[in-house]
Formats: C-alpha cells, structure tokens, sequence
C-alpha cells in the first residue's frame, strides 16, 4: 500500500528536546506510551534530576510526523534502570568521543551528520561546562537512538511499515542496543548490528564511497549534437569526442588504458566509443545500441552529485526492506528491471542469479512494492485474466469479434463453477460483463505466462512468470506489463527455488516446462520476495546502475525527507 502525503508540525515542547511521534490521525494527539518514569522516585537533586524532567518531557512532546518509531519513552526506558546516572561522563569522555566520530561518519550510510547535530555535539564536548550538563548526556542519549533507529528502519515511513510499532524495533531495541553497547564500550558494533543485511546495502554504501569521490572532480557538459541530428551514428562527426571519452573512462564503462583514437579519427565518434556508451546505457537503462540520441546525452550529462544523491536515497529506501531470514531471498528493483536470487546468512555468496525482468507500465499499470512469499510453481499455467483486462480489453475485442477467445486460445469459465464455454453470444457476452463468467488462457505457446508461473499468494495478484516475448528483454526500458513480473531466465528461477527439493532435479524441471497439462509443485519452504523501487543500486559485479524513475517516486521521497530536515533545522 503506498502512503498517503501526510503533514507535520512541532509543538513548543520539543524546542528543549529534538523527539518524533507518529501521526496518529487530524487534529488529535497519539495516546502517551506507558511512561516507567512514574515508577521511579524521583531524585532529590543534582543532574540525576534533570535527566528525570528531560524524560518526563520527551514523554509529553506531541509531535506528528511519518516517523516508524514512537519514541518519546526512550529516554526514560535508557535512564530508569541507570537511577538518572549520566551515561556519557566517564574518564575522558571515551565514549561520548566514539559516538560523536560515529555520527559523524553517517555520511556513509548517506545520512546526514548533522541530523544527529553531530558538529554541535563535538563542540559541546569540548566545553568543560556543557559536557558535564544534563542537557549534554540526555542529547548524546538521543542522538544515538536516533541513528540507530534510522539505520534500522530509515527515517521516514514507507511502504512496507505503515503502521506502528515497526515489529524491527520491536526484536532490537535500540534502547537495548545502546546500553548493551556502552556496557562493552562497543559502540560500533550496536551501529554494524543495524545495518539492513540485504547484500545490496553494502554495495550501494561502496558504490556510493565511489561517487563521492568522482563528484569532487570537475564536471564537463557534453556539447549537444550537432545541428540537424537526432541520434549519433559511429563514424559521425561530434565536437565532444574528447570530453565523452574522458566521461566514459571517469565512469568506468571505457577503460583508461584503451588506446587513443588515431589522427584520422580525431572529432570522430569511433566504433570505440561506441562500445563504451554501451556499456553506459546498460546500467542506465537505455538501450545498448551505443548510439546517443537524447536520453543517452542527457543520461551522460547528469551532474555526479545528482548520482550521489541517488545513491543517497536508494540507501534509505534500501532500510525500509523488512527482516528477512538466513536462506534463499528473491529481491526484484523495479526501475532498474533487475531480479536477484540471494542467500542470507553466514558466507553466503551473492547473488547467485541476476537476470531482467519486465514490469508493470508507468502510466496505467505499475507494478506495486510489497513483500511476499513464494510457495508453489505452476508449470504450464493457465493464465487468468484479470477483471481489469477483461472489461478494458477483452469485452471490447469480444464485441467486435466474437470469435476472439479461440483465435487467443482462451475460452470462458463460471465464476460459480463448471466447465469453460466454448461459444461467446449475446447472453454470454452479457454475463461476461456482469461478472457472471470470468475469461482465462488456456496453456501452449500462445500463453501470457509462458512455461512457468512462479507464484506469491497476494491481494494484488501479483506474480513472476515466463514470457514468450524474449526480444522484449533487449529493450532498456521495460515497463511493458499490466503489474506483473515476467522473468528473463525462468529455468534459472526455477532451478534455483526448488534448490533445496531433490527430485526436482534441471532435468525434471526442464521437461515440466515442455508443453503438457498443467501441473502445480509446492516448494518445500516459502522463499520471501520483495518488490522495492530504487533509482540506484549496485549489481553482482560491482557496477553502478542509474534506471531513470520511471514511476516518479523520487520527488516524494526528497519532499518527506526535507521536511524532517527541516523541522530539525528549525527545533535547534
């Protein structure tokens, strides 16, 4: 389900303490959480005290927000059991210098230093007075929660956690976590253990160390084609010959030892070249025919900051994903038209299969996110048709051509049961209409779904599938279907799925695909799959890919995390 825009404002409470709370519905304030700073007796004075009135203030703040987390009880679940003793002063302030370097390198995970007000932090540590305060200890407190929350779930509501509380805060605490950790003066450890496991943060966050560094070098616009032409040949003349080799080579898709173009090729776009930009449009989701025309040029023109940024916020998306257990995980990016087949858990090597996919068409039919879960192959399936298919294409079709359903090999069946009818007349046209029959596709080559359906119980009906229109696969935008996923290498998928099944052996599942009746396997243990929309992440072989955002989400997601920015900036 996606979440609805939603507005945020501060109270006047949370000018002493930087705290979040979900929005809980307009006009009205989210119950308070069961505070345990009332259980305790209050301390007589000093800074035990302060500590106590911080966290009896934090409990109180009503502030609405998408945040995943309700957290104005955190302050007091860290201290009660502490009695109020600060946590931050001992000898030479080691750990409150271990989390401050900490926060400070949260550009690393693309999160923002100074969210955590890490700088203000450091200089207050550096203030014998300030560091030694209530204010001090109850904010380095804080701070930590906050990044280890966000690492853990992101920092603003998605997709997939709609609702509270968030079941991955609820199996590690962060509270827990930063006690644990101050306990055994790990700090780094609580931060490595929030982390998303799925293999593809630790690429992104590589990748994104990566473009960092490119972004500070300067940045040359390509000139634009020459007068007159719409797409660059190879052969052709072109006054930015050396800037685009200097691109390509700065990106890594021409290699810097290529040798330099002859003399007689000086000004122009060589074969070479063109091998280059190839490799180019395959990560960015073009076609790779290595002639530029407009999407080429404007895809090579996007400023490496701009990628960065990207890289920025696939991170972000990438700690939404939920818990995900050791063993086999399908994981499928959307924009970028990428499947991957995964193991989770202790040396495991990843991934073990990568392949394209098509999915759902931008303007009427995109592909929903969810997470789902895998639990029987349909071998030569029959393909039934969605009810919006039927009434948008089918009925009409039908209307003009009654003999459309045998043409397309698909034939009618009662919803209420029974065999397919086989002649489409006026009566049966009309109970089509009024729901009574439902029209499907009969197995055989002509078949939507091809050999294999791989299936995912869900509200959406949403699936993978084969398709017998593999040129569609060349294509580098494949948003083509009507929401579902169909799979480049299905016998891949499927070899891999039934892996832990014996006596589906390749060659029992290859003569399973072969036309036959259909015929349904159950896997022997569900395998999660999630469906996630990044316009950044990194492949199997370390490569970068930058899919244009063909759904348009990237927009909502800046405006969301500009507004919690913001709202910091404004309560310091």
């Amino acid at each position: 389900m996606i979440v609805g825009k939603r507005s945020f404002r501060l109270s006047a409470i949370a000018m002493a303490l930087v705290v979040w709370l979900p929005h809980s519905g307009a006009g009205a304030a989210a119950p308070l959480p069961a505070a345990p700073v009332a259980a305790i007796a209050q301390p007589a004075t000093g800074i035990a005290a302060e500590l106590r009135t911080l966290a009896i203030n934090a409990a109180a703040v009503i502030i609405r927000t998408p945040r995943p987390y309700d957290e104005r009880d955190w302050l007091a679940r860290f201290y009660v059991p502490r009695a109020y003793a600060p946590a931050w002063q001992d000898r030479g302030y080691k750990q409150a210098s271990a989390a401050i370097a900490l926060l400070q390198n949260a550009a690393v995970h693309g999160l923002s230093p100074s969210e955590y007000n890490a700088d203000g932090l450091a200089r207050q540590l550096a203030d014998p007075a300030l560091r030694a305060s209530a204010r001090f200890d109850a904010a380095m407190t804080q701070a930590m929660l906050h990044y280890l929350a966000d690492l853990r779930v992101g920092r603003v509501r998605s997709e997939y956690h709609t609702t509270l509380p968030d079941p991955r805060l609820t199996k590690t605490d962060p509270v827990d976590q930063l006690r644990a950790a101050l306990l055994s003066q790990r700090l780094d450890q609580a931060v490595a253990a929030s982390e998303p496991r799925i293999p593809l943060y630790r690429r992104v966050m590589t990748t994104l160390a990566t473009y960092r560094k490119l972004a500070e070098q300067p940045f040359t616009a390509l000139p634009p084609l020459p007068e007159g032409v719409k797409k660059l040949e190879p052969g052709a003349p072109y006054a930015g010959v050396a800037t685009l080799r200097a691109r390509l080579i700065q990106l890594g898709d021409l290699s810097a030892t290529a040798p330099a173009e002859p003399p007689a090729s000086a000004g122009l776009y060589t074969a070479a070249l063109a091998d280059g930009v190839k490799h180019f449009q395959s990560r960015h989701a073009l076609n790779d025919d290595g002639v530029i025309g407009a999407g080429t040029l404007a895809a090579l023109n996007v400023p490496l900051s701009r990628r960065v940024r990207q890289l920025e916020l696939g991170l972000e998306r990438l700690r939404w994903l939920p818990d995900f257990p050791d063993g086999r995980l399908i994981a499928v990016n959307l924009p970028s038209f990428r499947l991957w087949a995964l193991e989770l858990g202790p040396g495991a090597k990843n991934p073990l299969i990568e392949m394209r996919v098509i999915v759902g068409a931008a303007v009427k039919t995109p592909t929903p996110l969810f997470v789902g879960s895998m639990r029987y192959v349909e071998f030569n399936p029959y393909w039934n048709v969605p009810r919006s298919i039927e009434k948008g294409e089918i009925i009409p079709k039908l209307a003009r051509d009654p003999g459309y359903l045998g043409k397309n090999e698909m034939e009618l069946v009662p919803v209420g049961g029974g065999g397919p009818v086989s002649v489409v007349d006026a009566a049966t046209l009309d109970g089509l209409r009024a729901g009574q029959f439902r029209v499907r596709q009969r197995p055989g080559p002509r078949n939507a779904l091809g050999a294999v359906k791989f299936a995912m119980p869900n509200t959406d009906n949403i699936y993978l599938h084969s398709t017998s229109a593999q040129s569609l696969f060349k294509r580098g935008r494949r948003d083509l279907s009507h929401g579902c996923i169909r799979v480049e290498n299905p016998l891949g998928l499927a070899k891999f799925v039934f892996g832990d099944q014996p006596q589906m052996t390749p060659a029992t599942i290859e003569t399973l695909m072969k036309p036959a009746p259909m015929k349904t396997v159950s896997l022997k243990t569900p395998i999660p799959v999630v469906l996630f929309y990044s316009t950044a992440v990194t492949d199997r072989e370390g490569l970068a890919l930058f899919p244009e955002d063909v759904y348009k989400r990237d927009p909502g997601l800046e405006k969301a995390l500009k507004v919690r920015s913001d709202a910091i900036a404004q309560v310091r």
